[in-house]
């Protein structure tokens, strides 16, 4: 599996964000066997007012054409530079290509598009926005990608990324299994790889919002013994994909959390601030729909600095 070729789409502009998400993938190319890269970029939007202007007058034509032309050029010098830069930090040029189109049905929407008709194995883009705040309620082209994006795993990468090590959150659902797919494929053939299988044990309030009298915790002991089963078996099968990606049994760490207090997001959260992980990689959704944009991914999402999110679907 190391001899396959893992293509990566690189959605960029000239922003610093765009700067850190290119770092990043040549820093994982160190040990991801078989990395290729495409820089893309979607050139800006031009007016509809000149786009109109231009059906029924010469001299607006005229002022479309070259600003399309400038629009192009400026795009190309951009991936240009960026090609430039990862080639300065060790990666071979035949390795990198650069695409750019004009805008079609929207920024986030032509980037999937590309990312589909394509088949790449994971597209990449760099945290935009103001504070996280004002993300969430005014969104950004991250968010939008992270809303709509749901075919090809997602890597959002937030500032400077120092670690290799990659923290995989499971939870024994298929959206999970998914997730480790995704990693086993990526870094398969790869014996410099850390990866640590992260699972927060549950309670019954992870299964139920209705909160139940339970005080001998019979329930909860209920729950946790069905739930160590499902891991289990759930382990097992990890192991194996793992083997059969030619990854060695021990660059693969497990670690059963029990959630103390907060949430099972907080709890992924203060593992991966205190084991220094790099890359957290989430399944959209878990079990009883647990990982659904909006609790624990969107907690995690919300709250990461100088780390990379992978969402897979």
């Amino acid at each position: 599996m190391g001899n396959i070729e893992k293509k990566i789409l690189l959605a960029v502009d000239d922003s610093t964000n765009s700067k850190n998400a290119v770092r990043y993938c040549v820093n994982m190319s160190s040990f991801i066997k078989e990395l290729t890269f495409t820089l893309f970029h979607i050139q800006p939007a031009i007016s509809g007012f000149l786009v109109d202007e231009a059906k029924t007058n010469m001299k607006a034509q005229s002022n479309l054409v070259e600003i399309k032309k400038e629009n192009a050029r400026n795009s190309e010098e951009m991936l240009q530079e960026l090609k430039a830069d990862m080639v300065g930090m060790g990666i071979d040029a035949g390795r990198i290509e650069t695409k750019t189109e004009t805008r079609k049905l929207g920024l986030d929407k032509d980037i999937i598009e590309h990312a589909q008709k394509g088949r790449y194995d994971a597209l990449v883009a760099g945290r935009r926005g103001f504070s996280r705040i004002q993300e969430v309620f005014m969104g950004s082209i991250t968010a939008k990608l992270v809303e709509h994006s749901r075919v090809i795993p997602l890597w959002v990468v937030d500032g400077h990324v120092e670690s290799e090590k990659i923290l995989v959150a499971v939870d024994g659902s298929e959206s999970a299994l998914r997730a480790v797919d995704h990693v086993s494929f990526i870094t398969g053939g790869s014996p410099n790889v850390e990866i640590t299988l992260v699972h927060v044990i549950s309670k019954m309030k992870d299964y139920c919002p209705i909160d139940f009298q339970d005080p001998d915790g019979e329930v909860d002991y209920i729950i946790s013994q069905g739930d160590k089963k499902c891991i289990e078996s759930f382990m097992t099968h990890t192991y194996r994909r793992f083997q059969k990606a030619g990854i060695p049994e021990d660059r693969i760490e497990v670690k059963k959390i029990k959630k103390t207090m907060g949430r099972v997001g907080k709890t992924i959260m203060e593992e991966a601030q205190k084991g220094g992980y790099g890359t957290i990689v989430l399944g959209r959704r878990g079990v009883n729909k647990a990982f659904f944009m909006g609790s624990i991914s969107n907690y995690i999402f919300s709250r990461t600095t100088d780390r990379a999110i992978w969402l897979v679907t």
